[in-house]
């Protein structure tokens, strides 16, 4: 027997139509990339969007098409997205922190015919553009005022291009499960993979998110997403907030400590999102400049394991509510957010920090499980390290072109590449990525924990842990250290100020001074690197 509900497809464009029914007059707030702050509502953006589904179809494109974006949170790339969506084509972002060899083959492998490209990324298309065979035509997001001269093909302003069509037009329909939009892996080993999500895993997500154990968004609220688009849908704002009906605040290309802090205080926003990196600057401004965070009520910090120090700065400097979170661009991405659960709403000091320390627990539609090396479920008990697997609606089947096999299992779940352990509360937390984590006479040595335990140290800017040959143990950890500007730090006092505060044998065999930390695109320590950088190291334990 079935139930006699009516059939109402979970399609993307249903998102954009109900901001618009609902919260029409909702503010969407954007630095524009040609300078001035511009003004604009989800009414608006509906009808924008109508109008730049209308033109691709009048120029030719279809469902399943793949168009491009590659561009900062702005208004016209909200525009873009459900624009595009809105006809069944698919959304693809391009991470403009890439390599441009990087980015055309990416390009070529998803087929993209046409892109949407801001100013600042103009270059990089004109650079490349004559390598991606599939590439029909770019649409630079500007007006014919600030269009630059380009030797580009079939290039046209965005505004010129969309102002042809009058928007009248009505959405597409199809299949629920139709392709909605494509992200890479920032592909730190191997060959970048392609993450296709559906307009269902899409709507799905964003009302889980919503919900108030994860991002807890609703139409009173005033949020900034500082993290990209591009990065795994600006880890589904660019849905979740307009389902909500919050005001939406986009800080367009300018993400220093000074700009995004003009925004947050402007605009008033209660909520926002980045990853550690982002924050850390914004501290360090608010540090020098000695101003404070009225408005803003809660930060959701994720892309990278949170420093005790930030989490703690936030909430005793600036009375703003921290919450850890943690998924991936394979999982729409919310995979856990550390809200605090009624049995420890009492914690306080310390006791609380290290509940929040974790990444949190799964919301409804996320299946989790850790297993050892041969697969073996192991226990939640908050001591067990294993490999983190995960499925859900809005987790990835395999990856575009069948890359990857090898992460997808016959049970459904995904190896995420993270080790991680479980309490027996549900709260999870991450301890390495498997490729990362040192293994050290048998055991096991968390870098995560290491470096964020340097890194609370006053004069330490940025630390790494990788492992490092030994003869007796097989591996021990190196501490390599970027010095805070006008501190000098010894080796030994940053290791005095983590004894501990660790097992005596997960201190590091030594600290190692650098410039500079390299990272991956999506702002992660980029390990690989430091491996081959140390790759001759002898550390002064094992002589």
């Amino acid at each position: 027997m079935l139930g006699l509900m009516q059939d109402w497809p979970l399609l993307c464009h249903k998102i954009i139509d109900h901001a618009a029914i609902q919260h029409g007059e909702r503010e969407v707030v954007s630095r524009s990339i040609e300078g001035p702050v511009h003004r604009t509502n989800y009414r608006e953006v509906r009808a924008r969007s109508l109008k730049l589904a209308q033109a691709l179809e009048r120029d030719g494109y279809r469902l399943g098409d793949r168009i491009a974006t590659l561009a900062w949170n702005t208004w016209r790339h909200l525009e873009c997205w459900y624009g595009i969506m809105g006809i069944g084509a698919v959304y693809h972002t391009l991470n403009p922190r890439l390599f441009p060899e990087q980015i055309a083959w990416i390009m070529n492998h998803a087929e993209d015919k046409l892109i949407f490209v801001d100013l600042t990324f103009l270059p990089i298309i004109e650079a490349i553009a004559d390598k991606v065979q599939s590439l029909e035509k770019v649409i630079v997001l500007t007006d014919d005022e600030h269009m630059p001269e380009s030797k580009l093909p079939n290039v046209v302003a965005y505004e010129s291009w969309l102002n042809r069509v009058d928007g009248d037009f009505r959405w597409k329909e199809f299949d629920e499960k139709t392709a909605a939009g494509m992200c890479y892996t920032s592909g730190t080993t191997g060959n970048p993979k392609g993450v296709v999500y559906s307009h269902r895993s899409n709507v799905i997500h964003a009302l889980v998110s919503a919900q108030p154990d994860a991002l807890g968004l609703a139409a009173n609220e005033t949020i900034l997403p500082v993290v990209p688009l591009f990065h795994a849908n600006a880890w589904g704002i660019s849905f979740t907030a307009p389902m909500a009906g919050a005001k939406l605040v986009m800080p367009g290309g300018r993400m220093d400590g000074e700009g995004i802090y003009e925004m947050l205080d402007n605009e008033q926003v209660s909520f926002s999102a980045a990853v550690p990196t982002v924050w850390l600057m914004l501290l360090q401004y608010l540090e020098e400049t000695g101003k404070k965070l009225p408005h803003l009520k809660r930060v959701v910090i994720g892309g990278a394991a949170c420093p005790r120090m930030i989490l703690q700065k936030f909430q005793d400097d600036y009375d703003v509510t921290v919450f850890h979170a943690w998924g991936m661009t394979e999982m729409s991405p919310i995979g856990t957010v550390g809200s605090v659960k009624p049995q420890f709403s009492s914690l306080t000091g310390e006791k609380r920090l290290d509940l929040q320390e974790k990444q949190g627990f799964a919301p409804f539609s996320v299946e989790m499980k850790i297993t050892d090396d041969e697969n073996n479920e192991q226990p939640w008990d908050g001591r067990s390290f294993g490999r983190l697997k995960v499925r859900g609606p809005a987790i990835s089947s395999s990856y575009y072109g069948g890359d990857g096999k090898e992460q997808f299992e016959e049970d459904g779940y995904f190896d995420t590449g993270d080790v991680a352990h479980i309490d027996k509360h549900g709260y999870m937390q991450i301890t390495d990525r498997a490729k990362d984590v040192i293994k050290s006479g048998g055991e096991w040595i968390s870098t995560i924990d290491l470096e964020n335990l340097a890194v609370g140290h006053p004069e330490v800017a940025e630390a790494a842990v990788i492992g490092i040959a030994h003869p007796k143990w097989d591996e021990r950890p190196l501490l390599i250290i970027v010095k805070k500007a006008g501190c000098e730090p010894e080796g030994k006092d940053i290791l005095k100020f983590m004894e501990g505060k660790i097992a005596k044998w997960w201190m590091p065999d030594a600290v190692s001074f650098v410039e500079e930390i390299p990272h991956t695109a999506t702002g992660k320590i980029q390990k690989i690197e430091l491996r081959k950088q140390f790759a001759d190291y002898v550390l002064p334990t094992a002589v």
